[in-house]
């Protein structure tokens, strides 16, 4: 057990060495990589946002003022494009993916409501109003016969519960009751 447990803390200590350099590593990578976005970010701004100078007449901010509004219309300009862009590609997705349901045979369901309608306003709806058609679901049913069941039948013959119980009434009504039963 002493060899084990010294190789298990071993592996241990060699886990939590390497976690450590990797953090390390990870750590440098990570300054690295926010000070390079920082030289970025610099570089774009020198480039596309020369340092303002400030004129001292008035004719010269008025210029600079003609000037910021003529950048200013052209980025406007441009976002306009690039609005009206992304709305066109977004519409020729959906086309897209439309006609790839319907070739794929997969379509959206809509939410269907619930429409309460006989089978005659169904048929005129279906075949249209050229068509009268009448359907009468019960005309062609069969007419079916009531079976008498042997409960009806005693119950008919019974007749009056009075007179039943009358001749059930005595030794000779049990005598009765108890030689039907057999």
């Amino acid at each position: 057990m002493g060899d084990e447990e010294k190789r298990n803390r071993a592996i241990t200590a060699r886990r939590q060495h390497l976690k450590s350099v990797m953090l390390q590593i990870a750590a440098t990578e990570l300054e690295k990589e926010e000070s390079r976005r920082e030289t970025e970010k610099q570089n774009y701004l020198s480039e596309h946002c020369p340092p303002l100078h400030v004129p001292g007449s008035m004719s010269e901010v008025q210029e600079l003022c003609k000037q910021l509004h003529a950048k200013i219309d052209a980025a406007e300009e441009e976002k306009y494009d690039m609005e009206i862009r992304v709305q066109k590609s977004s519409k020729e997705l959906e086309d897209m993916n439309q006609k790839l349901f319907d070739l794929r045979g997969k379509f959206k369901r809509p939410p269907l409501r619930r429409v309460r309608m006989s089978a005659d306003a169904m048929l005129k709806a279906l075949l249209g109003s050229k068509h009268k058609v009448c359907m009468d679901l019960r005309a062609n049913l069969k007419q079916v016969k009531k079976e008498d069941t042997e409960k009806e039948r005693d119950l008919r013959d019974v007749g009056d519960w009075r007179k039943n119980i009358e001749e059930k009434s005595g030794m000779e009504g049990r005598k009765k009751m108890f030689e039907s039963e057999s």
